[in-house]
C-alpha cells in the first residue's frame, strides 16, 4: 500500500513550512500530512505587540498559550496522528531539527505505528540530553548569541521561548539568515522568517527521551545530513548518526546527503522530494 509521510517541524515552526516539500510530493505521487505540534500553526499565539508598530515591552510579558505545553504533549499529538494514520497503510515519519525529539518519543512509545523514520538534521538524542550536546565541541561553530540576539522577554517568567522574528534590526537579521538560510536569497530568507511563529515550549525532554534500543531501535531509519547547516552542524548529525549506530547495530541509518543549509531543503524542496521518494519505493 502507499505509505503516508506524516512531517514534523522544528523549533518556532509550524506545517505550513512544508507547503512546497508536500506540493513536490503530490507530484510525484505521495501522500503526506504535516502535523502542526501543540500550541502551532492556528494553536499559537501572535500578540499584538508583535505587529508593527511593535511594542517589545507588552511582547515581552505578554501570555503565549504554549506555556506548560511539554515534550509528552507533543508526542501524545504525534501519536494520535499516526494512529489514524496507519489506518490508511505503512507511515514513514520525517522528522526536522527540534521536532526529532518528539519523533524519537513517539517511536520509543509505539515502535508499532511507523514503519521508517526519518530525520532531516534533526535532533535523536542517544547518549546525552538534547541540552548536554550544546556544550559538547560538534556545536562549538554554532552562533548561539545570534538566536539570543532575537529573543524577547524572560523565558523563566513567560513560561515558554519568545522570539522577535519581526525585528528590522540588520545585526539580528544578519545572524538569523547565516544560522538558518545562509545559501538563500534574502527575499527567500524573509519569506520563510515570516512563517515563524514567535514562541516555542522550553521542555526538551529527560534522559528517559533518548532513543531506546528496544522500541526505537526496530524501525528501519534514515538520516538525511544536510552538508551546509550551521543550526546542527554537519559533525554534530554525524554523532548522531553514529551513536545510533552504536546503539543498535544490527539496524543501522540508512544514511543520505543533501547539499545545503537548515532550510534550504525546505525552499528548494525538490531533491529532498526525491529521497523521500525512493524511500517510499517499494
Amino acid at each position: 500500500m502507499q505509505p503516508t509521510f506524516v512531517l514534523v517541524h522544528g523549533a518556532f515552526a509550524n506545517s505550513f513550512s512544508f507547503a512546497p516539500l508536500q506540493a513536490e510530493l503530490g507530484l510525484l505521487g505521495h501522500r503526506s500530512v504535516a502535523v502542526d505540534l501543540p500550541g502551532h500553526g492556528f494553536a499559537s499565539t501572535c500578540p499584538r505587540a508583535y505587529q508593527a508598530p511593535q511594542d517589545l515591552g507588552g511582547l515581552a510579558t505578554a501570555p503565549g498559550a504554549i506555556k506548560g505545553v511539554t515534550l509528552a504533549d507533543n508526542a501524545a499529538h504525534l501519536i494520535g496522528l499516526l494512529e489514524r494514520a496507519k489506518q490508511n497503510g505503512p507511515v514513514i515519519l520525517v522528522s526536522h531539527s527540534r521536532g526529532g525529539m518528539t519523533a524519537t518519543v513517539a517511536a520509543n512509545q509505539r515502535p508499532d505505528l511507523i514503519d521508517r523514520i526519518v530525520y532531516v538534521s534533526a535532533w535523536c538524542p542517544v547518549d546525552l540530553d538534547v541540552s548536554a550536546y550544546y556544550a559538547e565541541p560538534e556545536m562549538a561553530t554554532v552562533d548561539a548569541a545570534g538566536m539570543a540576539s532575537a529573543m524577547v522577554g524572560n523565558p523563566a517568567e513567560l513560561g515558554l521561548l519568545r522570539c522577535n522574528f519581526r525585528t528590522a534590526d540588520p545585526g539580528v537579521l544578519a545572524a538569523l539568515k547565516a544560522a538558518f538560510l545562509a545559501d538563500g536569497t534574502d527575499d527567500e530568507f524573509m519569506v520563510f522568517l515570516n512563517t515563524f511563529q514567535p514562541d516555542e515550549n522550553l521542555d526538551v525532554g529527560t534522559s528517559d527521551d533518548r532513543a531506546q534500543a528496544h522500541t526505537w531501535g526496530r524501525i528501519p531509519r534514515t538520516y538525511i545530513r544536510l552538508t551546509a547547516d550551521t543550526s546542527v552542524p554537519l559533525a554534530m548529525q554525524d554523532r548522531m548518526i553514529r551513536e545510533g549506530d552504536a546503539l543498535t547495530p544490527e539496524n543501522p541509518y540508512d544514511v543520505r546527503t543533501l547539499t545545503g543549509s537548515h532550510l534550504k531543503w525546505l525552499v528548494d524542496p525538490a531533491p529532498a522530494a526525491r529521497v523521500l521518494g525512493e524511500l517510499a519505493a517499494p
